[in-house]
């Protein structure tokens, strides 16, 4: 990942980008063909060459485009010119192009070099490999090239894991891979088996993980800064490796996109690797509850009284509603355990929030106004966007149980993702500052870079920018 300010007399490839608005000011300076097929809208390319050079015409849209557009188009450019893009040193030139819009398009450009699995096969990839750009210098390139290498790291261990079949992320796997990640990033890490589990009273994670052929790994995963007063961030991620539905069987089509149950928990790894990567001055505790959601002679049951780990009981209306049991032991393991200023959990959670934003943005649940308007800042910025729905006490009564504090869902066929969160606020243990995630519908889905749907990386940006400017 090589970037340079200086700029030399000749470059045997050379990326052009123009706004729409840019181009009409300057398309007399280049030959009539491309003035006539090109125009500077958003992910428009075109290819000039001659003896000497090969010129990618890129187009970047409206000139009030948000920065994270650059991004976009960074990414469709990677994804679709990489078997014609030369591994050779390149000119990029865009003299009206602010520093951080540059940033956005150059990591976009990385970015857009994920495929599963992923090799340092694209051409941006090999040593020969160099980007020149002389309007922003050396040493702010150098961070942009260091920001950009750790939000790649943390983002393709997200997508990778996500997009691993069933039978290649079981939590033996998953727990070797956190570590190996561990011990590269200066991690710590702990682990507790069933055995640990039912002494600790982890009594909500560990009915999910009866039905499991495998024994159960909770989790913990703490990065620390040499910061005096750092802040601490309490992360809690959902990390179900593969959702049958329990009992309360999933239909069968479409059911191998449920490898796809543990999006909350690769955004956490993701964000881990970026903090530690950047060396950021902040704490983070991470808690992944792993574990499968499977069928056995052993699953626990529609009816079942579970205790969760505070000690509330919970009736089992829906096995399927596995995840909302998993993030309660975490959830209240972590407030109990550890002191953190914020509390944050992740989770593909609720086919409700699907329904309600499709993949356009994340549901949003929190106790706490500057920490709901961050989250809302981070998203606009990072376009992974979240938007707020209410904790009104009034869905209290959706879920009460004559034969335990709660049901694990309500008879009401509306509302579920209101219903989970609010679940999950009784296992917060009164946290002032905790938001929930639902990110159901944007975690996986279609992208460039796969004919089905795949791994999106939604959550890495939206934690690392959050962690990067939290006051």
């Amino acid at each position: 990942m090589k970037l340079y300010n200086k700029v030399d007399k000749q470059y045997s490839q050379i990326f052009e980008l123009f706004t729409e608005e840019s181009w009409k000011n300057n398309s007399k300076k280049y030959n009539k063909n491309t003035a006539h097929f090109f125009s500077g809208k958003k992910n428009e390319v075109f290819v000039q060459t001659n003896e000497e050079s090969i010129i990618y015409f890129i187009g970047l849209g409206k000139e009030n485009s948000e920065n994270f557009e650059f991004q976009q188009v960074g990414m469709k450019f990677s994804q679709s010119h990489k078997k014609n893009i030369q591994s050779v040193k390149t000119l990029l030139s865009a003299d009206f192009i602010l520093e951080k819009q540059f940033e956005e398009f150059f990591k976009g450009l990385y970015l857009g070099t994920y495929h599963y699995p992923f090799e340092e096969n694209h051409p941006f990839w090999k040593d020969a490999f160099e980007l020149h750009f002389s309007n922003i210098s050396q040493k702010k390139l150098d961070k942009i090239s260091e920001r950009t290498s750790a939000i790649c790291e943390g983002q393709f261990a997200c997508q990778e894991w996500l997009n691993k079949p069933a039978n290649f992320k079981k939590p033996d796997m998953l727990s070797d891979f956190l570590k190996n990640t561990a011990k590269k990033y200066n991690l710590k890490y702990t682990c507790f088996n069933k055995k640990k589990c039912e002494s600790l009273g982890l009594g909500a994670f560990l009915a999910v993980n009866q039905g499991s052929a495998y024994d159960a790994a909770f989790t913990i995963l703490e990065y620390k800064s040499s910061e005096k007063n750092a802040k601490t961030f309490g992360l809690v991620g959902k990390c179900v490796l593969f959702d049958t539905g329990g009992i309360s069987i999933k239909p069968s089509d479409n059911m191998h996109y449920m490898k796809s149950d543990m999006g909350g928990a690769t955004a956490v790894i993701g964000a881990l690797i970026y903090a530690s990567k950047m060396q950021l001055p902040i704490n983070i505790t991470a808690i992944l509850p792993i574990t499968d959601n499977a069928v056995s002679e052993n699953a626990y049951l529609p009816s079942d009284v579970i205790t969760a780990y505070n000690g509330k009981t919970i009736e089992v209306l829906n096995t399927d509603a596995e995840g909302r049991m998993t993030l309660a032991d975490g959830l209240s393991y972590l407030t109990k355990n550890y002191k953190t200023d914020v509390l944050i959990d992740l989770a593909t959670l609720t086919g409700s929030s699907v329904r309600m934003f499709g993949d356009t943005c994340g549901a949003m649940f929190s106790n706490n106004e500057e920490l709901k308007n961050t989250l809302i800042k981070s998203g606009n910025k990072t376009n992974q966007r979240v938007w707020n729905l209410p904790l009104w006490d009034i869905w209290m009564e959706d879920f009460k149980s004559d034969v335990a504090d709660f049901k694990n869902i309500s008879m009401k066929p509306i509302g579920d993702c209101i219903i989970a969160a609010k679940f999950l606020e009784q296992f917060i243990e009164n946290h002032p500052n905790w938001a929930h995630l639902d990110i159901a519908g944007v975690a996986f889905g279609n992208v460039g870079y796969a004919k089905e749907k795949a791994a999106t990386g939604y959550g890495v940006q939206l934690l690392a920018d959050l962690i990067e400017n939290y006051h």
